[in-house]
């Protein structure tokens, strides 16, 4: 449990062509809610480079995560995740998303 710094880079190949990649650099910090849950809050700047632009953009981004412990061998886990941008009309913008998951452990 404590403070972090997380780097990750995802990159999209949609139907095989490169199209762009972004780049988080974040801090963060991760605890125990329970004996069973644990959660992790982290956020910074995001580094986005976009096929067929020069340099990049740099936009925030943030994300929270709880992950549960619900036996021995099965954990389910969740992140609400957001990147600051803008819509066509130039206002600024919050891209949300979300993730859901079950880890099976042998």
């Amino acid at each position: 449990a404590g403070p972090y710094v997380n780097v990750e880079s995802n990159i999209s190949y949609p139907d095989g062509d490169y199209s762009g990649a972004t780049t988080d650099l974040h801090i963060g910090y991760e605890g125990a809610l329970s004996d069973k849950a644990d959660f992790y809050v982290q956020g910074g700047p995001s580094f986005l480079a976009v096929d067929g632009t020069d340099g990049s953009e740099t936009e925030f981004s943030g994300k929270l995560g709880v992950s549960v412990a619900a036996t021995d061998t099965i954990g389910v886990y969740g992140e609400v995740s957001g990147i600051s941008a803008e819509d066509t009309a130039g206002d600024d913008i919050v891209n949300w998303g979300a993730k859901a998951g079950v880890k099976f452990t042998f």
